[in-house]
């Protein structure tokens, strides 16, 4: 299937379950079920239990499996695409009748990268840092493309980041640049959603980085080997329409290929770990006058590529109860 369409990995729900699948123009394929009906149509004994092994049903269990389990999970794409469904279980979904989750909805690990656009540390009037800036996400603040952003009332200063990010695919301990990119499963949008008053209490940022609802992922997860080069990438983000911030990966002042180097040098990066990149300049925190956003604007992110991940802000009327 390799070069008919750009693989798109996806995690959905259907009925109140959760399962891994591929985008396919307007359709959603349930890439476990179709390797699973594919092995047992070819009359394959513990159809199941192999499809568990190579294609299991979650996105970091899929991807501790490799490039081998991404090469059997392309072999039921046709066949699914051909049968629709196997023995009375449905194998492919019109879009509109799945939820589309974020790719990678529980990552062990997320990885922020401040500071790495060349435009954004002069508008904060910092200097190039000598190593990159680095603080941390946690699962809970992970929802998808078709999530609105909670705005809590624990702050009136809710920021946007736009974020190219990349997933960690096997796992890397003292990597070199040089072969970096073999242990990058592929590529994704993140925004960094920032309650900056948070951020700035202290000097430490995590306040401001870690509520609820706080990191927009998604739509997809654009593979690695369909995405082989992540530099030169346009990456903008309007709101309500206005473009408020437009970079490109080339700005960044370490790579990709520099930072899982740097950050394996530190620790032991896992399959379904995440990488955010870092933001361009135009955050509405350093706009004269700052503007923040509200409830109801339409937060847009477009990355060369990748697609676009668009969120609503829901103003929360209470805290995080």
């Amino acid at each position: 299937m390799k070069g008919e369409f750009v693989l798109k990995l996806v995690t959905f729900t259907k009925d109140g379950v959760s399962r891994i699948g591929a985008i396919v123009e307007e359709t959603v394929i349930d890439l476990h079920l179709s390797y699973q009906s594919l092995l047992d149509s070819a009359g394959k004994l513990r159809a199941q239990q192999i499809a568990e092994a190579y294609v299991p049903s979650e996105m970091t269990g899929f991807l501790q499996g490799g490039k081998e389990s991404l090469e059997e999970a392309k072999k039921a794409i046709p066949f699914a695409l051909e049968e629709r469904e196997y023995k009375g279980r449905t194998l492919i979904y019109p879009r509109d009748q799945v939820k589309v989750e974020a790719p990678v909805p529980a990552p062990g690990k997320m990885i922020c990268v401040g500071h790495n656009y060349r435009e954004h540390i002069l508008e904060m009037k910092r200097e190039l840092p000598p190593y990159p800036v680095v603080f941390a996400k946690f699962a809970n603040t992970v929802i998808g493309p078709e999530d609105d952003i909670p705005f809590y009332p624990i702050s009136k200063q809710l920021d946007y980041e736009a974020e190219f990010a990349f997933v960690i695919g096997k796992r890397a301990r003292n990597v070199s640049q040089a072969d970096a990119l073999d242990y990058v499963a592929g590529y994704t949008i993140v925004n960094d959603v920032t309650y900056r008053d948070l951020q700035r209490r202290t000097l430490q940022w995590l306040q401001g980085k870690s509520v609820e609802g706080s990191a927009p992922m998604g739509p997809w997860l654009v593979t690695s080997d369909e995405l082989q080069d992540p530099s030169g990438l346009g990456v903008a983000l309007t709101v309500n329409g206005e473009l408020r911030q437009k970079s490109n990966t080339e700005n960044l002042v370490f790579s990709v290929p520099y930072l899982v180097e740097f950050l394996s040098g530190l620790m032991t990066l896992e399959p379904g770990d995440v990488i955010l990149t870092g933001t361009p300049g135009g955050v509405g925190v350093a706009m004269e006058p700052q503007v923040f956003l509200k409830d109801g604007d339409i937060v847009r992110i477009e990355i060369d590529k990748i697609g676009v991940l668009e969120n609503r802000v829901k103003q929360q009327a209470e805290g995080l109860a």
